[in-house]
């Protein structure tokens, strides 16, 4: 049984309280758009009159949104946004009823006063969705909240002054255009136009408050927020360009205005499905062609203009034709040019492969967090991450789709990039795949000198901790083995001096211990010097020592061959002490594991420092790994050389070989 919490009950109560809103505030203005459309038939309007008396226009816009107002007020009922597209809505539905209302309460006789009031209710629906709707809605997107304290002030501003071109509007005595004038009109409204010149004023100045706080919104989003902006921005620009030619020129028909109805429909899939397609290709291609096709209409004016004054009137040329030429002649370079321009802010690097490499090879420094940073930005995609194996790096939130690209230095894997898929996109573009293949080649450079790095610096600690480990053995060596012997000396040769003259025979049994216990002190003491490096190497040469190593093993009846060439090159000490020790260390596993008899020892030397030690005892088919096989690879390994061990056909051998390079 799942059970419920009073704060959650309420939160549900509220919630359905809400919609129920939503769905009776968009049913008024659906109802209103259907009055208006079916009046309109029932009285015979034709679609003429219906289009110049703004009739088809508004019911549509009205339609339009509240339809999206109340899928967002539905899906995102904390969301202003959703009721100011259904408040805007009301207001365009209710100037599109109004006129065959009218004219049907003129044509059966209605009394005036409510003929007056209908005027009235149109005259001052619609100007709150200019005046106060559609500029507080830009400056709420997306998510209903003002960006700062400063555009939340201005907001409110803009909520202070909207009555103000309600009022400019609706209190027009000719405002509805019917020749029958409504209540709450100024009849010096007239006289009144510096008053509504500021009203204009002010409406402009509400709509750039809410594209700055776009602006705004759109420098400080992630790419999720970008995406939503876009739409809005695709929207608008579509717009204006179609209502610049019907605005600006005068030309055009009044169905122009059914552009107005794409600024809600980008908003509801702004707020509720943004991810649905790459919206920045969209907007690359309108960007391109709406400067395109202004460029040509000023270019065609300018050069009509020009000719027509040189051409026409002294040589006597159709400037037309001129002008057209010229148009197509510089078309396509322009084209190619602003295509650059626009897709070089939408796609970043794409189309400039090597300005994308510059971008990621000046960020090596900053480390993977600061490449990975340079991909997003050179492609402009959501999200990248490198695997390796060591760590994982990622920068962005990883959309719906990933590609994966495997990072390889010379024949070595190491790592992966994963680049997350724009928005809308299910695909990588060819353009992408060869980015990323170019991209590929810096970022396992840095992959592998980062993990070069690492190593390095993990050499350096574990140099650290075995001197640090070898000082404390030689300190506790000293303390607890030395140390007491020679104290005992101390002792010993003072209580000898004091028996000299009065019990000669005990200081001479003393005497006789001094000298045990000082033999011993030098035996620890060559036990110290010869863990620190074998004195031999110094007095014999690596060779020499191996030689009188192999001369105690043959006192223990076995037979040992030491094949060197005569010479051999200058050894690093580190080298010499590393094949000094593997080699006593394999000869003594030789005599204590194999019972062997006879030990051959092989040493060549060329760029590399070559032993080889092998015995005819009886070697079990596997060799367990003992202290002494760890010993003897690990010496090897710090050197950057290699050791191997295990049984061959004539008995065991163990094979290293260290580089002479090592110091």
């Amino acid at each position: 049984m799942v059970t419920t919490t009073p704060a959650i009950e309420a939160d549900r109560t509220r919630a359905r309280a809400g919609r129920a809103a939503a769905v009776a505030l968009f049913s008024v203005a659906a109802a209103e758009v259907a009055t208006a459309v079916i009046g309109s038939v029932i009285l015979g309007r034709g679609v003429a009159e219906a289009l110049d008396s703004f009739v088809v226009t508004n019911a549509a816009m009205g339609l339009a949104f509240s339809v999206c107002g109340l899928l967002i007020a539905w899906h995102r009922r904390g969301n202003p946004i959703g009721w100011l597209l259904i408040a805007d809505g009301l207001g365009h539905a209710t100037s599109a009823v109004v006129v065959p209302l009218m004219q049907y309460g003129q044509d059966t006789g209605w009394p005036t006063a409510g003929l007056r009031v209908l005027v009235t209710v149109g005259a001052y629906a619609w100007p709150w969705s200019i005046g106060l709707c559609l500029p507080l809605i830009l400056q709420l997107f997306p998510d209903g909240r003002a960006g700062g304290p400063t555009l939340r002030r201005l907001m409110w501003a803009t909520v202070a002054t909207a009555p103000l071109f309600v009022l400019e509007m609706g209190a027009d005595p000719e405002g509805m255009g019917t020749g029958l004038r409504g209540y709450l009109v100024l009849p010096g409204h007239a006289e009144l136009a510096p008053l509504w010149v500021v009203s204009e004023v002010r409406v402009v100045i509400t709509v750039v408050i809410g594209l700055v706080a776009l602006a705004v919104r759109y420098r400080r989003g992630d790419d999720a927020r970008r995406r939503q902006l876009l739409w809005l921005v695709q929207a608008v620009l579509v717009v204006v360009v179609v209502l610049a030619l019907w605005g600006v020129f005068e030309s055009g028909p009044v169905l122009i205005l059914l552009a107005v109805p794409l600024i809600p429909a980008a908003i509801m899939v702004a707020i509720l499905r943004h991810q649905l397609l790459d919206i920045r290709l969209v907007l690359s291609r309108t960007v391109l062609y709406a400067l395109l096709t202004t460029g040509v209409v000023g270019t065609y004016m300018a050069f009509v203009a020009v000719l027509d004054t040189v051409m026409r009137r002294q040589v006597g040329l159709g400037s037309s034709v001129a002008a057209t030429v010229l148009i197509a002649v510089g078309f396509n370079p322009v084209r190619v040019r602003l295509q650059r321009v626009v897709d070089r802010i939408l796609y970043g690097d794409r189309a400039d492969p090597m300005r994308a490499v510059w971008r990621v090879g000046e960020r090596l420094d900053a480390g993977l967090p600061g490449v990975l940073e340079a991909v997003r930005e050179a492609l402009r995609i959501p999200y990248a991450a490198l695997h390796t194996v060591a760590e994982v790096v990622v920068s962005g939130r990883p959309p719906q789709h990933l590609h994966t690209y495997p990072l390889r230095y010379g024949k070595q894997d190491v790592g992966e990039l994963v680049v997350g898929l724009r928005y809308g996109e299910n695909r990588l573009s060819g353009a992408d795949h060869a980015i990323l293949e170019l991209l590929a080649a810096p970022l396992s450079v840095a992959v592998h000198a980062l993990a070069l790095s690492q190593q390095v610096q993990h050499s350096r600690e574990a140099i650290v901790v075995a001197r640090e480990e070898e000082r404390r053995r030689l300190r506790r060596d000293l303390h607890d083995g030395l140390g007491p012997v020679l104290t005992g000396v101390t002792f010993k040769a003072d209580a000898t001096r004091n028996l000299i003259s009065t019990d000669p025979d005990a200081a001479r049994d003393l005497v006789a211990e001094l000298r045990a216990e000082t033999a011993q002190a030098i035996n620890d003491i060559r036990r110290l010097v010869y863990d620190l490096r074998p004195p031999a190497l110094d007095d014999l040469g690596l060779v020499g020592a191996i030689r009188q190593r192999a001369a105690h093993l043959r006192r223990d009846g076995i037979a040992v061959h030491i094949a060197a060439p005569d010479t051999l090159p200058s050894l690093p000490a580190a080298v010499e002490a590393a094949a000094f020790r593997i080699a006593t260390e394999a000869m003594t596993n030789a005599v204590r594991h194999s019972d062997a008899s006879r030990i051959h020892v092989r040493i060549d030397a060329d760029a590399q420092l070559h032993l080889r030690i092998s015995d005819n005892g009886d070697s079990p088919q596997e060799w367990k790994p003992g202290v002494g096989l760890s010993s003897m690879r690990e010496r090897a390994a710090e050197l950057g050389g290699s050791c191997t061990a295990g049984p061959s056909p004539d008995g065991g051998q163990v094979v290293a070989i260290l580089p002479l390079g090592a110091s």
